[in-house]
């Protein structure tokens, strides 16, 4: 077998940046997919590509979409996202508990690592029937997420071209299964490939293969028994190989374990991530311009509590929590057309009917509540402008939970209900590295020559998480670690 300097583990967004980092740094290097070719790139594959950068205006963001024309440009009301911005985000949402040191390389290093990601043949493009509404013939764009990449989660594909362009291997159909130490020291991978177990040496390796959300008893055992129902909204692969793989050999359990980045998802959505659905078409993410009602007819959520952007990573744990593990979005006829276009696609799940006494006689809901609900919501809404491209104040009073931006007595028909259930995207426990993505012991010592990016990396969200992070840390701390496995091997006098 070839020699390798760096071997990578996983062969989604954070490894792919990875590995490329590092063969551009002049390392040989492997990549380990554990799914077959025709379900490779994890759940990078299933997102919808937005990502969340810091920068100073629009010029910033038309040196990565280069396509914006001038007369585009003066349609667009673009406000800064600068790195305070985005460090404040995430310390807000967070509850203060993101690791500084950690949030900061994060921040630092977005906008560098989106101009890096576009060298590297990744599309990107702007994203605004997700993040922007037209008001007097401008777009508005909100929340800090302007950006998404081309083709959705396919668009991160552009990466596999570019690994294989540069001399990457990759290796499919092969588990990592344990590493092997010296010492302290890595000195090989154990692999699990056709049948065969494999040793591979390698003079470092870089985990990015994912936290445990798709392993049932893991989530059960950390996150709650409750989380046994959940969907999985992307790969089936991702079951905590590298976190187990990582504590056997020292490394630092870090993070939030017991907590998760879910989502509310359709109901009828796959219980795995369908390969031959790419992208994240089942979310049901224009909930702020609705109210949640739960099977006995009560709302649970201050659905207007803040921009989608920085709620709907912990609503989805609330929507477990309600009977049955479903909610039902409801709409009227004056908002529907403001809806995102997932709730117009064909496997978009819902119920309509021209009133409101009909509309619950469709639901599996205490029909009589489900009715009164509406009214004392409707009865508690307070004057003032409706605008959706800003937190309005337009607030219910006297009612608990409150809706405090966006509140709109529904009352026009026809009536919308579209059924949701809790989709899990990444769980947030993992290990500690160092802002060099450096694998840390218990007495905080880096583990010579073992690295780590992407969901694996714990401590940078708690409890919730500013939309388009995951992306962007997994980019940066991918990155990250491929130069830094370089540098500790050509410190080492080992470089093939």
């Amino acid at each position: 077998m070839k020699n390798y300097d760096v071997v990578v583990v996983g062969a989604g967004n954070a490894a792919l940046c990875a590995a490329i980092s590092a063969r551009e740094s002049g390392a040989e290097v492997l990549v380990l997919e554990r799914a077959p070719k025709h379900k490779r790139g994890g759940n990078s594959y299933f997102t919808d590509g937005a990502i969340r950068f810091a920068y100073n205006d629009l010029n910033d963001i038309r040196e990565i979409v280069p396509e914006l024309t001038d007369e585009q440009a003066e349609k667009i009301v673009m406000p800064k996202y600068g790195k305070e911005d985005y460090f404040q985000d995430l310390m807000r949402v967070t509850g203060g508990k993101s690791s500084p040191e950690l949030a900061e390389q994060l921040v630092k290093h977005s906008y560098p690592t989106i101009r890096w990601a576009k060298q590297q043949g990744v599309g990107f493009e702007l994203n605004y029937s997700n993040q922007s509404f037209e008001k007097d013939g401008k777009y508005q764009f909100w929340g800090g997420l302007p950006v998404k990449t081309k083709n959705i989660g396919m668009g991160l594909i552009a990466l596999f071209s570019r690994a294989e362009q540069i001399g990457i291997d990759i290796f499919y159909d092969s588990r990592a299964i344990e590493l092997k130490m010296e010492g302290r020291r890595v000195s090989s991978i154990m692999v699990e490939k056709q049948e065969q177990t494999l040793e591979i040496e390698a003079a470092a390796v870089i985990l990015a293969c994912g936290s445990f959300e798709a392993n049932k008893e893991m989530r059960k055992k950390y996150i709650g028994d409750e989380w046994e129902a959940a969907i999985v909204r992307g790969t089936e692969y991702n079951t905590g190989d590298g976190l187990s793989m990582a504590l056997s050999a020292g490394a630092q359990r870090f993070g939030e374990w017991s907590g998760c980045h879910a989502i509310g998802t359709d109901y009828q959505a796959p219980k795995v991530g369908d390969f031959s659905k790419p992208g994240d078409i089942f979310k049901k993410h224009s909930y702020p311009l609705s109210i949640m009602v739960n099977q006995n007819g009560y709302r649970f959520v201050d659905e207007g509590a803040d921009f989608r952007n920085y709620t709907y990573a912990k609503y989805g744990k609330e929507i477990l929590k309600q009977p049955g593990h479903v909610a039902y979005q409801i709409y009227d006829q004056q908002v529907r057309p403001m809806l995102r276009k997932e709730y117009n696609l064909e496997e978009a799940t819902y119920y309509q009917a021209d009133t409101l006494e009909e509309l619950v006689e469709l639901l599996p809901v205490n029909d009589q509540q489900f009715l009164q609900t509406i009214e004392e919501y409707n009865r508690s809404i307070m004057e003032g402008k409706y605008d959706p491209t800003i937190k309005d104040n337009k607030r219910t009073q006297g009612v608990t939970p409150p809706k405090s931006n966006w509140a709109l007595p529904i009352e026009k028909g026809p009536f919308y209900a579209f059924p949701v259930t809790c989709g899990i995207t990444f769980s947030f426990g993992g290990i500690k590295v160092s802002p060099h993505a450096e694998v840390l012991d218990e007495n905080e010592q880096p583990i010579p020559g073992l690295f780590a990016a992407g969901e694996m990396v714990g401590g940078i969200f708690y409890g919730n998480y500013p939309g388009g992070s995951g992306l962007m840390s997994g980019a940066v701390f991918g990155r990250i670690s491929g130069n830094t496995a370089v540098s500790y091997i050509q410190a080492a006098g080992t470089v093939q």
